[in-house]
């Protein structure tokens, strides 16, 4: 008799405390425990693997499917402030009581003999497929968590696959170069399949895979471009044309070129998930995700961004320098120790006048403290000829306060560095907040 759990919360928990590590690469325990299970879908999967980029695609992906009225799933992690958040069912966030029998499931089949060690991601994705996998899906979407190749979503036979942007990031585990990395990614392609690449450069290593298992691949700038002005842009495809749209509704420099891969994607399955113009245009106007370049209106202006490494760093300091005048832009930042620190903070670092470092609920975050101290070192090193402001605080609430408290209504505030960062500031409701500050 296995072990039942009556809340998602206990569930978790029982999850976390299974296997001696939190990240183990590798597909032999979590494809066993899913031929016992016999997880299998029934429509188009798609998977999205990239450094940057992926919750993006995924919501875009969505909206334009939803629009086309088709019933869709989504698979996205990490979640900012509530675990349901992962999967979302025709565009609705699923409840705990619908993910509780999933996680009953996995446990009985992992426990059949002999058993199975799960880490959380992987007992925590078996589950939510399993829930996807019996909701009479017409096209399932899947982040793919880290990497490609061992990732325990790359069990899934995708019918296309995405690959956004490359760059370095967990380089412990997936290599020291963009090379290694693009060759975990491309772990995701099929053979005979299409694959879109959607960064514009990518890793020679992502090409000759491709090549080497037979995949259709589709190039951005060969098979597939776009190009835009001030109002509107538009895409061209093997064989199809989209012109004079408007801008996703998602903000940032990079939305265009997570677009125009969605766009490839749906061309690519086109003749098992057709979607009109109209649909097209519907769901990028309508998309919507929080925490990418997300701006909450109100005084002072709030920029709320997940970004954690310094190519998604450098794409929130182009938009911050787009976004016009602020008199004070202040900085609330935590993020974790084992991030490439320095160049995060020398790319965002001209346009921050006051930081507010703070520490965050994980053993992985570095401290406040030492967020600090790199700083001024970076400081010291330039000549220190700004007058940049800096304090710590216990958690990413404390520091906005702090930061709101200081702020006047034409400033701005940048909340980032990680999802535990942006979550910490969503769990209250930042309205409430600012509002608050406004009446003071």
């Amino acid at each position: 008799m296995h072990t039942t759990f009556p809340t998602l919360d206990a569930w978790l928990a029982h999850c976390e405390s299974l296997h001696p590590q939190a990240i183990d690469m590798g597909l032999a325990r979590v494809s066993e425990v899913a031929r016992r299970l016999q997880l299998r879908f029934d429509c188009p999967v798609i998977t999205v693997a990239g450094t940057n980029g992926k919750g993006s695609t995924c919501a875009m992906l969505e909206a334009v499917a939803l629009s086309a009225g088709y019933r869709t799933g989504v698979f996205t992690s990490p979640h900012l402030v509530h675990f349901e958040e992962r999967c979302r069912l025709r565009g609705e966030i699923v409840t705990a009581d619908e993910l509780l029998p999933q996680f009953e499931e996995v446990e009985a089949a992992r426990l059949a003999a002999p058993e199975v060690s799960l880490s959380y991601f992987e007992f925590t994705t078996l589950a939510i497929l399993r829930l996807m996998s019996l909701a009479k899906l017409d096209v399932a979407i899947l982040e793919v968590g880290l990497g490609g190749r061992l990732d325990a979503t790359n069990i899934i036979d995708a019918d296309c696959a995405v690959i956004t942007s490359i760059d370095l990031d967990h380089t412990e585990l997936l290599g020291p170069d963009r090379d290694s990395i693009g060759r975990e990614k491309a772990g995701i392609m099929r053979p005979g399949r299409p694959v879109i690449v959607s960064d514009p450069v990518p890793p020679q290593s992502v090409i000759d895979h491709a090549a080497a298992i037979g995949a259709d691949l589709w190039r951005f700038g060969r098979d597939f471009n776009y190009d835009g002005d001030q109002q509107q842009w538009s895409w061209a495809g093997r064989g199809r044309r989209y012109s004079g749209m408007a801008y996703p509704a998602l903000r940032g420099a990079n939305q265009l070129v997570n677009a125009a891969g969605v766009l490839a994607a749906l061309e690519a399955l086109r003749q098992r998930l057709p979607v009109t113009a109209q649909a097209v245009r519907n769901g990028l106007a309508m998309v919507e995700l929080p925490g990418r370049f997300q701006i909450v209106p109100g005084e002072p202006t709030l920029v709320l961004d997940v970004g954690h490494n310094p190519h998604a760093i450098a794409a929130l300091t182009a938009n911050l320098d787009a976004m016009g005048y602020h008199p004070t832009t202040h900085a609330v930042f935590g993020a974790m120790h084992d991030k490439d620190l320095t160049p995060m903070l020398q790319k965002i670092g001209p346009v921050i006048d006051r930081w507010y470092f703070t520490d965050l609920p994980t053993p992985r975050a570095e401290k406040a403290a030492v967020l600090q101290q790199k700083w001024n070192a970076l400081q010291m090193a330039a000549g220190g000829h700004r007058n940049v402001t800096t304090s710590t605080h216990a958690d990413p609430m404390q520091a906005l306060q702090a930061a709101l408290e200081a702020a006047e209504g034409a400033d701005r505030i940048v909340v980032f560095g990680s999802f535990y960062t942006v979550g910490g500031v969503l769990k209250d409701g930042i309205p409430r907040l600012k509002a608050k500050h406004l009446n003071d």
